[in-house]
C-alpha cells in the first residue's frame, strides 16, 4: 500500500501560481503512472494531469498551457506547477498512482487551493 502525501496548496489571487508536491513512500515509483486530481464540493472528481513511466505528460484541456507536471524519481515524488490560476481552479488537490496497471487506484488525503 503507497502511502501519498499531498502539500503546497493554499489560497492565492487569482492569476498567481502555486506549486504542489506529492511525496509517495514506494521504492516502485519510478513505475508508476502518477497523477494529479481535483474535486470541488458536490462535483465528480475530475483528471487535471498525469506523467507516465517515460515522463510524458498529459492534461485536461482546462488547465493546458497553464500547469505543469514533472515526476522526481530520486524523490519519489510529483509536483504540479500551476500558473495563471482562475478562481474555477478552486478544489481540493490529490495526487493518484496507477501501481503500473494503467488504471488510478490510489489517492492521497488531498490539498486545498482556493483561488480569489
Amino acid at each position: 500500500h503507497v502511502q501519498l502525501v499531498e502539500s503546497g496548496g493554499g489560497s492565492v489571487q487569482a492569476g498567481g501560481s502555486l506549486r504542489l508536491s506529492c511525496a509517495t513512500s514506494t521504492y516502485m515509483f519510478g513505475s508508476y503512472c502518477m497523477g494529479w486530481f481535483r474535486q470541488e464540493p458536490g462535483k465528480e472528481r475530475e483528471g487535471v494531469a498525469s506523467v507516465g513511466v517515460d515522463d510524458r505528460p498529459s492534461y485536461s484541456d482546462s488547465v493546458k498551457g497553464r500547469f505543469t507536471i514533472s515526476r522526481d524519481n530520486a524523490k519519489n515524488t510529483v509536483y504540479l506547477q500551476m500558473n495563471s490560476l482562475k478562481s474555477e481552479d478552486t478544489a481540493l488537490y490529490y495526487c493518484a498512482t496507477d501501481y503500473g496497471s494503467g488504471a488510478f487506484a490510489a489517492w492521497g488525503q488531498g490539498t486545498q487551493v482556493t483561488v480569489s
